[in-house]
């Protein structure tokens, strides 16, 4: 298949999920197009199924905010009808799924018309925050329904999704993946670790984009707790709004030395091998469906740091407690949500839609 793919192109996870995605379908020989304002942070390197299209705003100075959704809507129409596109695949709701719909509409208006369907992927946010601010609303129901297909993350956030926007549209559930060749302790991890702890001290890992819902100040409190009695570092993996709050945090408390700040990093998955704690999360929204509480990991309520600590203290002082769930996890990884278990759902699913659109 020939597939147009639009994100965000930022460290955020709907980008990252987007852009592994083509990969991985690059890899199992289809064409994909990428259409978005900048190169996905992900595309490091050239690929012979891969293709970038940027997508160029005007700034005239009519605008005071200028027209991104309208220039994305006719490069997608551009790039379907250049590169003969089966279908358009756009991550978050708003407004790139506004755009496919007026990149549809294009396509079918001119006078060798024909179909373009577009799928919509829910990622979070956009339905939990931006989609449910009274001025979105209506364009991101109607966008949703218009869509040829479309797609949730988590049973929770298509129920949500569901319920709160009234959609008429059926949502199917397909879970972020993970490249399980990928993203495993490395050969040097020993080596490696040696350079954050140099001490032997335990290591935890955190990453995210450090947006307030990723409640990175909550992972200062966490190692503060646990640091108290063990010695150990945290690396703090990720950037944005909320890393001053939470570097003057470890400062306040006196914990800045061992807590180590690496901003944004491309190859994650090194950095990822070298946490010694299985998942410790809060239950809230889909997390409770990858993480068997007690058994693939730990689930709290949020905010409730004392007890993600006391869970991070008890597993780092019984070493056979923490290497059966570190391989109960994993197990859990490699049966429900490898890519290569996951990416045949999506192109099962680009087939129905297409089939519904001939």
């Amino acid at each position: 298949m020939k597939i147009g793919i639009t994100c965000y192109p930022t460290y955020g996870g709907s980008g990252v999920v987007a852009t592994e995605l083509g990969l991985e379908l690059a890899e199992r020989d289809h064409e994909v197009h990428f259409i978005s304002y900048a190169q996905p942070i992900r595309l490091t390197g050239p690929h012979p199924n891969i293709h970038y299209h940027e997508v160029e705003v005007s700034r005239y100075p009519l605008f005071d905010y200028p027209p991104y959704d309208l220039a994305l809507a006719s490069r997608m129409a551009e790039v379907a009808e250049l590169y003969d596109l089966d279908l358009l695949h756009v991550h978050y709701a708003i407004p790139h799924s506004v755009s496919a719909l007026l990149a549809r509409q294009m396509m079918a208006a001119k006078p060798r018309g024909r179909k373009l369907p577009f799928v919509t992927t829910l990622h979070g946010t956009d339905i939990t925050l931006v989609g449910l601010d009274r001025s979105y609303l209506p364009i991101t129901r109607f966008s949703i329904e218009q869509s040829d297909g479309v797609t949730a993350i988590s049973q929770y956030l298509q129920e949500r999704t569901l319920r709160e926007f009234d959609i008429r549209n059926n949502i199917k559930v397909i879970y972020n993946f993970v490249n399980c060749d990928v993203y495993v302790r490395g050969e040097n991890a020993s080596e490696l670790k040696k350079e954050y702890a140099p001490g032997g001290e335990r290591l935890l890992v955190h990453l995210s984009n450090f947006r307030p819902v990723k409640r990175v100040t909550d992972c200062i409190e966490v190692f503060d707790r646990v640091r108290k009695q063990i010695p150990s570092k945290l690396l703090m993996i990720g950037d944005g709004p909320d890393r001053s709050r939470a570097e003057w945090l470890a400062v306040q408390k006196g914990i800045h030395n061992d807590v180590i700040f690496l901003g944004k990093q491309e190859q994650v998955q090194e950095k990822l091998s070298l946490a010694e704690v299985v998942p410790i999360a809060t239950r809230v929204g889909g997390i409770p469906e990858l993480i068997e509480h007690g058994k693939s990991g730990y689930l709290a309520e949020v905010g409730d740091v004392d007890t993600m600590a006391r869970y991070v203290i008890e597993l780092l002082n019984d070493e056979k407690a923490l290497q059966q769930m570190a391989k109960a996890s994993r197990a859990v990884a490699q049966s429900r949500f490898c890519a290569s278990r996951i990416i045949p759902q999506y192109e099962e699913f680009y087939r129905r839609v297409l089939e519904r659109a001939s």
